[in-house]
């Protein structure tokens, strides 16, 4: 409606200045000299009113968005003219006016919002540009990092200079584990780092927190584990020992009293000699068991190189290829690409291969239609993994959490450190190893 009225208008002017113009024009040739004059005068006042209309008009418009881009919603435009088409864009760009301070308040209402949950979050985020200036740091990360207010990462320097050359090199999508300590408590901050841009202005943005708490209940939930399962062996190793000791005992001395040589018979003797000799297996087992515990503890750096996926897999078939002679399991290795490479320690990777692969023969047992297949990929991150699948019955949920404790086995043959081995091969290839048991069970060797 606004822009017609202020067309009509425009067309309006610009028609009676052609038409001024012709007139005067025809006046002149025709030699009427003097109207020609009141005619040109016409002319001259009807551009001056047409340009001043347009200015006008364009000024409101400037005044209008000027005052938007300083964020001032007081500017208001009379809408009572003697011009219709000026009254209703003057009543338009009110109208837009409040709309937008609306819109603003809404938005700065919003925002606000936002930053007190923020303030109040139980992680630390801030954010800050190249130079290191910090635009945004909640409560949080000030309390982690110890120190207040942060304006620029060089104020980390007092906290501790390692801090401050983090973060000073730190890239997006990074991934960092800090640990800072004072006289009255230790933390240790795990760090993530995520690029942003704002208003043109690259940024990091980094979320911290503090996992010491964390890490003290993981560490102090595996130690109970892990001496819930040693003192199971123990015990199951020194009970047999501790009661055939006192049947033998019992040969030799009633109360006090040493029994006489005369009361000896033959039978004595010769379950004397067999609880000996148990006594000896319970013995060789528990110094086996002492044997593994040691191994365990004294894995050797890994001895990294380049290795041919292809390769790896290939041997690993052909092991298990023995393992499996009746062929009553298909086993099936996959490679994407096929020009994959590792860079690991082969030994201590294929002893992982090894051991998953039997454990899942041993699942799998007399099972019709049994299947093993080991994948080595990269996922969609760009990362490298290997993955051993088997289609057994799988590991009960109940036990699913406890495969990895060091001992802990749910066979009668075996020491239980395979997994354990496993895990603490792939920490040290700064890797992980996890499993899933749904349908299939799935233990995936990822690579950093």
């Amino acid at each position: 409606m606004v822009s017609r009225h202020i067309y009509l208008q425009l067309a309006l002017r610009i028609i009676m200045i052609v038409l001024a113009a012709v007139g005067m024009a025809f006046c002149y040739f025709d030699g009427q000299y003097i109207l020609s004059a009141v005619l040109l005068v016409i002319v001259v006042i009807q551009t001056v009113y047409l340009i001043t209309f347009v200015n006008q008009t364009n000024r409101k418009i400037a005044y209008f968005f000027d005052a938007i881009k300083n964020e001032d919603f007081t500017l208001r435009f009379p809408e009572k003219l003697s011009v219709k088409s000026l009254e209703e864009l003057n009543h338009s760009l009110n109208m837009l006016n409040a709309m937008i301070q609306d819109i603003h308040i809404k938005k700065q209402a919003q925002e606000q919002y936002y930053q007190e949950i923020i303030k109040h979050a139980s992680i630390g985020i801030f954010t800050y540009n190249k130079k290191g200036h910090i635009l945004f740091a909640n409560s949080k990360i000030e309390e982690l990092l110890n120190y207040s207010p942060l304006n620029h990462i060089k104020q980390l320097n007092q906290v501790d200079k390692k801090l401050y050359t983090l973060f000073s090199t730190m890239r997006p999508f990074e991934r960092k584990l800090v640990q800072l300590s004072n006289e009255r408590e230790k933390k240790q901050i795990a760090l993530k780092s995520t690029g942003i841009t704002l208003d043109n202005e690259e940024l990091i943005l980094v979320v911290g927190q503090d996992i010491h708490q964390e890490l003290d209940e993981k560490e102090t939930d595996s130690w109970v584990r892990l001496i819930r399962v040693l003192t199971h062996e123990i015990m199951n190793t020194i009970t047999p020992i501790t009661s055939i000791s006192e049947s033998i005992l019992s040969y030799f001395k009633t109360n006090r009293d040493l029994v006489p040589l005369e009361q000896f018979n033959e039978s004595h003797i010769k379950n004397t000699a067999k609880g000996l000799e148990v006594i000896k297996e319970q013995g060789r087992d528990l110094m086996d068991f002492v044997q593994s515990y040691r191994s365990f503890l004294s894995i050797p750096k890994p001895d990294k190189e380049l290795v041919n996926a292809s390769k790896l897999l290939d041997k690993i078939q052909l092991l298990m290829n023995q393992e499996n002679k009746k062929g009553a399991i298909s086993f099936e290795t996959v490679i994407s690409p096929e020009n994959l490479e590792l860079f690991i320690d082969e030994k201590q990777i294929s002893q992982i291969l090894i051991n998953l692969s039997k454990n899942a023969l041993q699942s799998i047992g007399q099972q019709k239609n049994g299947a093993i297949k080991i994948t080595a990929a990269i996922d969609k991150q760009g990362k490298k993994y290997i993955e051993v699948r088997d289609n057994g019955p799988g590991i009960p949920a109940d036990i699913i959490d406890e495969i990895f404790v060091p001992f802990f086995t749910t066979k009668n043959t075996g020491t239980g450190i395979g997994l354990s081995l496993s895990k603490q091969i792939m920490l040290l290839h700064g890797g992980s190893i996890q499993v899933t048991s749904n349908q299939n069970t799935i233990f995936t060797l990822n690579f950093n």
